[in-house]
C-alpha cells in the first residue's frame, strides 16, 4: 500500500513538472513573439525616420538651391487729402465782410 501511495505521489509530481514546463515554455514563446513584433516595429520605425530625414534633407536643398518667390508689387495706397481746414472758410468769411 505504502509503495502504492509512493508511486501515485511520483506520478502526480512527474504531471505537474511536466505541466510547469509545459506552461513555462508557452511564456517563453510569448515573450519571444513580443520580442520579434518589437524589433519589427523597431526597424519600420527606423526605415520611417530615415525616408523623413532624407525628405526634409532634399527639401531644404531644394529651397535653397532655388530663388526666393518674387514678392508681388504692393499695391500703392490712396492718400486722402488732408480735411481743409474749417477756420479758413470762417476766416474767408470775416474777410469778405
Amino acid at each position: 500500500m505504502m509503495k502504492m501511495t509512493a508511486q501515485r505521489a511520483e506520478q502526480a509530481r512527474r504531471e505537474a513538472k511536466d505541466l510547469f514546463a509545459h506552461e513555462r515554455a508557452k511564456e517563453n514563446e510569448v515573450v519571444k513573439e513580443r520580442e520579434k513584433a518589437f524589433a519589427a516595429q523597431s526597424q519600420k520605425t527606423e526605415r520611417l525616420r530615415a525616408l523623413r530625414l532624407a525628405r526634409e534633407a532634399e527639401a531644404a536643398a531644394t529651397a535653397a538651391a532655388a530663388p526666393p518667390p518674387a514678392k508681388p508689387a504692393a499695391k500703392k495706397k490712396k492718400t486722402k487729402s488732408p480735411p481743409a481746414d474749417k477756420s479758413a472758410p470762417a476766416a474767408k468769411n470775416e474777410a469778405d465782410t
